[in-house]
Parts: C-alpha cells; sequence; structure tokens
C-alpha cells in the first residue's frame, strides 16, 4: 500500500490556482466523485483527495483521470470486487493506525453498488470514524430529470441478468408505491425494458437516462411498452444507463371506503376542503368527490 505523502506538497488545482490541502483527521473518507462532467467535483472532495493519507479506488485507471485534471499528486490503492478480501484489511490497518483513507468509485456516490459497503461495516464495528463527502449520484440525476414522481423512490440496482431471476424480482418490485431506479448495461436495456413491460405493465410510466452529466446526455421519457419497442429497433445503445419506472396506479377504492372517507374529513373540515384531501388521498376528481359528499349529506341543490 502507498506511505503516507511525507514529503510531497498535498494541494490541489482550481482555475490553475494551487491550493494547499488542509491535515485531514483520521477516519474513513467516503468521497463522491463526478458521473461524467469532472466539473462536478466539490471543492471539499478535492481536498480530501489531496490530503489523505491513503487513496482506495476502484480502478486506478479511471481515478487517475481525475487526479491529473485538478492537479492532485496521489498515488491511488485499489480496492474493488475482486480484491476486497486483501486490500480492505489493509485499509483497515492503516485506519487503526491513525491514518485518513479517501475511499472512491469509478464515478459518483461509494457504496452504491460497489464492495464499499463491506469497507464500512468492517470500520464500523471497530470504532472508527466514517465521514460522508456528499456529491454526484446517478440515481439521483436520472430520477430529478426523469418528471416522475421524487416524494418516495427505491433504488433497486441492477436487476439478475437471468431472464427467470430477473422477472420474479421486478413481480417483487411490481407494488411497491414509489418510484423504481435501476442501473443497467446498455446491452441489456432492450430485454429489461421488455421484461419490465410484461412484469410491470406497459403503461407504466418511464425514463432512460444515458450519458448523465455528459456531452451526449439524453433523457427518454415515454409509457414502458414505447421504450421497450424504441430500443427493441434500435442499435444498443452506449454508455451508462439508468431507469426509472414511476409508481403504479393507485388502486380504485371500493365506493363504500371512499364514502367513509369523505364523511370522517368532512367531520373535520369545510366540504370542500374535505373533497381536495380526498382527491389527494385517492387519486379521484375534486369536483366528483365533492357532488358525492353532498349526496351524502343530503345537502345537494
Amino acid at each position: 500500500m502507498t506511505q503516507p505523502q511525507a514529503l510531497e506538497k498535498r494541494s490541489y488545482l482550481v482555475g490553475g490556482t494551487e491550493i494547499a490541502a488542509r491535515p485531514l483527521a483520521p477516519a474513513l473518507y467516503l468521497v463522491a466523485t463526478p458521473i461524467g462532467n469532472l466539473a462536478d467535483i466539490t471543492l471539499r472532495a478535492l481536498e480530501t483527495l489531496a490530503a489523505a493519507d491513503v487513496l482506495a479506488c476502484e480502478d486506478t485507471r479511471v481515478t487517475r483521470v481525475l487526479l491529473d485534471r485538478y492537479g492532485i499528486r496521489q498515488r491511488p490503492f485499489a480496492y474493488h470486487e475482486h480484491n476486497a478480501d486483501e486490500a480492505g484489511p489493509r485499509l483497515i490497518a492503516a485506519l487503526e493506525a491513525g491514518k485518513s483513507v479517501a475511499l472512491v468509485s469509478d464515478a459518483g456516490t461509494p457504496l452504491v453498488s460497489d464492495p464499499g459497503f463491506r469497507l464500512v461495516g468492517q470500520a464500523l464495528e471497530r470504532g472508527l470514524k466514517v465521514v460522508p463527502i456528499p456529491g454526484p449520484s446517478a440515481v439521483l440525476a436520472a430520477l430529478t430529470a426523469s418528471g416522475l414522481p421524487s416524494d418516495a423512490f427505491l433504488f433497486a440496482g441492477f436487476l439478475p441478468v437471468k431472464d427467470g431471476q430477473r422477472r420474479a424480482r421486478l413481480d417483487a418490485l411490481k407494488a411497491v408505491p414509489a418510484t423504481l431506479i435501476f442501473f443497467e448495461s446498455p446491452r441489456r436495456l432492450a430485454d429489461t425494458l421488455a421484461a419490465m413491460q410484461d412484469r410491470l405493465g406497459g403503461a407504466r410510466q418511464a425514463a432512460i437516462g444515458r450519458e448523465l452529466t455528459k456531452t451526449f446526455e439524453e433523457m427518454r421519457l415515454g409509457a414502458l411498452a414505447e421504450l421497450a419497442a424504441h430500443y427493441a429497433a434500435a442499435d444498443t445503445p452506449r454508455g451508462e444507463v439508468v431507469i426509472c419506472v414511476g409508481p403504479p396506479a393507485a388502486q380504485a377504492d371500493a365506493p363504500e371506503d371512499i364514502d367513509r372517507l369523505l364523511l370522517s374529513l368532512a367531520a373535520e373540515m369545510p366540504a370542500s376542503k374535505a373533497a381536495a384531501e380526498a382527491a389527494r388521498m385517492t387519486g379521484g376528481s375534486k369536483p366528483d368527490l365533492y357532488r358525492r359528499l353532498l349526496d351524502l349529506r343530503g345537502n345537494r341543490d
């Protein structure tokens, strides 16, 4: 493992200006890095990367591009799915020796679909400090640009590759009352959308985010049936892909349930407000619910 930079100047460049990095307290720092556009890095992230005693990353070649862009003289240490059992204990040992360790993924926020959660768990079990350095996230970038409900969402990672397992996983997620977010390989996108159309329903609204924050960024919106047809006929897309699928349509309540809801709300608020609240809760029409409430009260003109 790379030793601390005892004799090297710890600094970073912003707009050609060299800025000295302040010392870091011993801790495991989870540093979010750009998902495409290198200008999306935060100043706090740059200072952390420059000042850390040890910098752990998925692919040293990928991280080197970011470090070179900002003049950071670090020698990254590889920590990824295939060497976590060996590299993890070495990073923990560095932390226990009072070193600062920064962890980055190839893109975005560490621990999202990468093995970093194991390292965090090991650190916390030993009472070591863990510090998040927030920043870019493909999950949130896609969600906010999708136009789909964002009050509740579920990140489901990558779906299984095998068709039967993928369909079973979609069946388990079908009724979740939230926007679903997935990562997917571009070469599997068409098959995944076909499975989603079959298991979740072709009318569900969805969005495909591709190459987010990069030059050829694309957000394609539409029903799952439309998106599945488009990608089935198109060439295999390039770049990283995020799929957002809107929540299922609200199930229609039985008339007697709606009547009870209206009367209960009307006992606490004016009829118009009660109808508005019932419409919000059920997805129904406020004018229709208002007329129904007047009928129930026997006050309709």
